[in-house]
Order: structure tokens, then sequence, then C-alpha cells
């Protein structure tokens, strides 16, 4: 199932453009001793989220913890091909994160060193943005 929220106020949003910003909320580790960080502007869908995730918990093997820092809580319109100009916006086609420089994706516990940075490593490969692995 991909994430997407619950409850929203604005169904539909303007379109927000990702300035270069660095990102300071979550730019340290709080949960895991290993991270998949941030090194570029983007947005992520829930779709590469998922994927990611996927990943990685198939590395670990149902052993260790980990915890997904983003959520995808911007939605993305698109109108039906071949439609002419006008006639509102489009329905919704996917969901979406921003991610600025620095943010934090995964955090990984609970597994040796080696065997979460083999997993992080098939985690950043799902990604469309420049990433690192980032230790306590």
């Amino acid at each position: 199932m991909l994430l997407q929220p619950k409850k929203i106020k604005l169904k539909k949003l303007k379109k927000n453009y990702l300035l270069n910003s660095f990102e300071t909320k979550t730019y340290f580790l709080t949960n895991g001793f290993i991270g998949l960080k941030a090194l570029e502007s983007r947005r992520i869908t829930a779709r590469q989220i998922e994927s990611a995730r996927q990943a990685i918990n198939r590395e670990l093997g149902r052993r260790g913890k980990v915890w997904i820092k983003i959520f995808p809580n911007i939605s993305v319109t698109q109108k039906p091909t071949e439609t002419r100009m006008g006639k509102g916006k489009g329905s919704i086609s996917y969901w979406c994160a921003p991610v600025k420089i620095g943010t934090i994706f995964f955090e990984v516990a609970g597994v040796s060193l080696s065997k979460a940075k083999q997993a992080l490593l098939k985690g950043l490969t799902k990604l469309p943005i420049k990433t690192k692995i980032i230790t306590n």
C-alpha cells in the first residue's frame, strides 16, 4: 500500500517549486545509528519511497528496525492526454514528498553496521536523487 494522507484540508494544491535550500529540522539522526541523507532538492513520489523501503526490508531480512522520515503529503494533478485547455484542474495523479538538501529519508537500527550499510545501498538505488549514507 502506497503512502498517502488520510485527510487533507485542500485536495488540489498550487504548484510549489522547490528551491535549493537546506533542511534544518530533519538534518540529524534521531532514532537509528545509520541513515540515508539527500544531497539534492527534489520531489520524491510515494512509489519511490515504497520501493526503497521494500528493498531495505528485504535486505535486512526481518531483523532490525527501519524508520521512514519523509511522508508524501503533496498531491500532484494531471489532466488526461489529448484534452483541450480549460475545464478546470486535472484529477490527482500521485502523491509526493518535497525533499530539501540534507533531509534524512531512512534510519536503521538493530543490525550490524555492515548489514545496515548494505541494505541502505540497495535502497538508494531506487531513489532518483543523489544521496549518501551517514552514521552517528
